[in-house]
């Protein structure tokens, strides 16, 4: 079997590259990690070039197996569930797997404002921010209300503890929104909350978030509200 090589982004800032990392250590599929730390993404720059070489999108993350090369998250989840087809990555139910496989979509295409105004960032704990955009930014409020829908609705037909039941790429998919809704302290109701609870107690989350607090890298334009008096560090040094 070859083996597979996860190239990443920051773990503090780069949701994209967390949905992939996730599901594979969560799942318990071997892989290495090489993570390129973000720059000013300017044509030549070191981020830029080390992504250059492996033939993708020039973004993160990426996936090396063999001589496979497969960029963006949702193929290479796809891709993943079709190399480990035991792995269980999505629901064994057709009508399941076919819902799992669209809420993955919308996320992957929609909720702009909630990533614009509420971008990943693990470290930091903003919650005048979270309430200022809520109040200023609608747009932000109609998307969490619709994730909070989607969520509320599939651990209450599925009687949990994930989305779909076990864990699988919806869970993985959905773990940087539990991030931001951490972050920014957004409101959601007590049987989302517990999701929360539970996702981050997963140990693939768990991970990943130890990573993030271990970088203490300041990328500036992925920490919009840095200067702000509102920031805090969820854990000091």
């Amino acid at each position: 079997m070859a083996s597979l090589e996860l190239t990443i982004g920051n773990k503090n800032y780069s949701s994209w590259s967390m949905r992939p990392w996730v599901l594979m250590r969560q799942a318990g599929l071997p892989f290495s990690e090489r993570l390129l730390r973000f720059d000013d993404f300017q044509p030549g720059s070191p981020f830029k070039t080390a992504l250059a070489a492996l033939d993708s999108a020039g973004k993160v993350p990426v996936l090396r197996d063999g001589e496979v090369t497969v960029w963006d998250s949702l193929a290479i989840c796809e891709y993943l569930a079709e190399r480990f087809p035991d792995a269980g990555l999505w629901p064994a139910d057709r009508a399941a797997r076919a819902h799992a496989r669209s809420l993955c979509a919308e996320m992957h295409a929609g909720y702009g404002a909630l990533r614009n105004h509420c971008p990943m960032n693990i470290e930091a704990l903003l919650p005048e921010v979270g309430a200022r955009v809520l109040r200023e930014q609608p747009g932000v409020a109609e998307d969490l209300a619709r994730i909070v829908g989607l969520w509320s609705r599939l651990l209450e037909r599925h009687g949990g503890p994930m989305l779909f039941g076990d864990f699988g790429i919806a869970d993985a998919y959905f773990a940087p929104v539990v991030m931001r809704i951490r972050t920014y302290a957004l409101p959601v109701p007590p049987a989302v909350a517990a999701y929360l609870d539970r996702v981050e107690a997963l140990p693939g989350v768990a991970d990943w978030v130890a990573g993030a607090r271990a970088e203490k890298s300041y990328v500036a334009i992925d920490e919009p509200y840095r200067s702000e008096r509102s920031v805090q560090l969820r854990w000091p040094d």
